[in-house]
């Protein structure tokens, strides 16, 4: 019988619930691919950094001025009332997103996200600053000196220099960028035009300089669901297994085959360049962002080895599984969850592109006079005071007659006409009335008819009422 001092030690194991973070230093790539996806940085950064310079009609192209409430963009404008606009636009993003994903997997992720595009920007300064993958390690690893702390803050003085442009750039887009800049210079910016400048540079710095991969392996949510909208025959990044293993080392005169190895020369060139540190060859993983900078990789070693190209390729489960040819991936692409998507985003750009080509740039309120309701005038007749509210979303000025329909003996005194500048709102005060036997007592419905004098078909029937005391 044992005794309780005879019992074996018990011993104590902590485990972290959190992985602790390695500083993930990319080795650059060239090739297909990458080209690919540096075209997209310049395409999307020459738009975002130069649209907003763009002039249009004396004015800025694309501005959204929040202290106007207009919103212009090249010729049309927008007023809060359009907001269902902004609720279209975002439902064709989103099914264009679940089209491109059903399609080609994270693509948006890898060539077009602005966390990719600006990491790859602070990751290209930081390469021509403290040099390539091996002289980063080694760098990291040294202790503080002066040469390191000299590199240190030229790259993050550039990392800055880059943040607060783009944060400028950002809130010339809601402030005229020309107002802004001058502001900026004389040192006068408002409080809101400080906060937002440096909140989306400080946003900019952080994510694509530090965080990096982190946002896209811990904070973006379209990691989490995007195996929701992938099914076997989705692009996605592959690494090729029945061809690659086993991997290993060989002389370049080895017979590998007869050695029983694959393509793979397990050189981890494909984990070197990855962005998000994966393995590509252990499977599809929600790190992976599409970007294929892997492909590039290891299609630069099987060219040094004299193999053929594709060890790691865009292709889909069922094409590797089944040795499908790039016919027969094809032909699985185009399937009926496609063709729903694609007939959903093209109806709805449709309907969205005809309801702005055929709004109407006039619009209207009518406001009662509710301090007096009915009163009677000269001449036996009843007056009823209305507050006419116009709105001209064209950016020309244009001129309206406005008339009264709907009642006996119903007119509108004074001047009938009206008129508005370009993208401008105004009120007007309008008389109406009627003979005092004309209608019983109560209230009775009617129109105001407001037309433009020079386009017939700008037209309104705006309804009030008109009270018989």
């Amino acid at each position: 019988m044992s005794t309780p001092d005879s019992s074996p030690p018990v011993t104590e194991i902590k485990e972290s619930l959190y992985q602790k973070h390695q500083i993930i230093h990319m080795r650059s790539v060239t090739g297909f691919f990458n080209k690919w996806r540096w075209g997209t940085v310049f395409l999307s950064q020459l738009i975002f950094y130069g649209l907003c310079w763009l002039p249009w009609n004396g004015r800025q192209a694309v501005l959204f001025d929040l202290v106007e409430r207009k919103f212009y963009l090249f010729g049309l404008v927008f007023w809060p009332q359009d907001v269902f606009y902004l609720a279209i636009l975002l439902i064709i993003s989103a099914y264009a997103l679940f089209l491109i994903t059903a399609v080609g997997g994270r693509l948006f992720c890898g060539y077009a996200c602005p966390q990719t595009v600006y990491t790859e920007i602070m990751m290209w300064i930081e390469e021509k600053i403290e040099g390539p993958r091996s002289a980063r390690i080694k760098l990291e690893k040294q202790p503080m000196n002066g040469r390191k702390l000299r590199l240190k803050i030229t790259k993050h003085a550039a990392w800055l220099a880059v943040s607060l442009w783009t944060g400028f750039t950002f809130a010339g887009y809601f402030t005229p960028i020309q107002t802004l800049g001058a502001d900026f210079l004389s040192f006068s910016l408002g409080p809101w035009q400080i906060f937002w400048i440096f909140f989306y540079a400080f946003a900019t710095y952080g994510m694509a300089g530090f965080l990096r991969e982190q946002v896209c392996k811990y904070m973006c949510p379209y990691a989490r669901f995007q195996s929701v909208m992938f099914d076997p025959d989705t692009l996605i990044v592959t690494y090729d297994k029945a061809r690659g293993e086993s991997r290993g080392p060989r002389g370049k005169k080895e017979n590998y085959k007869s050695a029983g190895k694959g393509d793979c020369v397990d050189c981890g060139i494909c984990v070197q360049v990855c962005p998000t540190g994966i393995d590509i060859r252990d499977g599809l993983q929600y790190e992976c962002i599409g970007c294929s900078a892997c492909i590039d990789g290891c299609d630069e070693v099987m060219d040094k080895l004299g193999y053929p190209r594709g060890l790691i390729r865009y292709s889909t489960e069922n094409a590797i599984e089944k040795k499908w040819g790039m016919r027969e991936i094809v032909g699985h692409i185009f399937r009926p969850r496609i063709y729903l998507y694609s007939a959903i985003l093209i109806a709805i750009i449709i309907a969205a592109a005809w309801g702005i080509a055929v709004r109407s740039p006039l619009k209207a309120n009518v406001i009662r006079d509710r301090a007096t309701l009915a009163r009677e005038v000269e001449d036996e007749k009843i007056e009823n005071m209305y507050t006419l509210r116009l709105m001209n979303t064209d950016e020309r000025p244009r001129q309206y007659r406005v008339t009264a329909t709907g009642i006996n003996s119903l007119e509108v005194m004074g001047e009938p006409e009206v008129a508005l500048e370009g993208a401008s709102t105004k009120s007007f005060m309008f008389s109406v009335r009627i003979r005092n036997d004309a209608e019983k007592k109560g209230s009775h419905p009617f129109h105001f008819d407001i037309v433009d004098t020079e386009d017939s078909s700008v037209h309104l029937k705006e309804k009030a009422v008109f009270i018989v005391p």
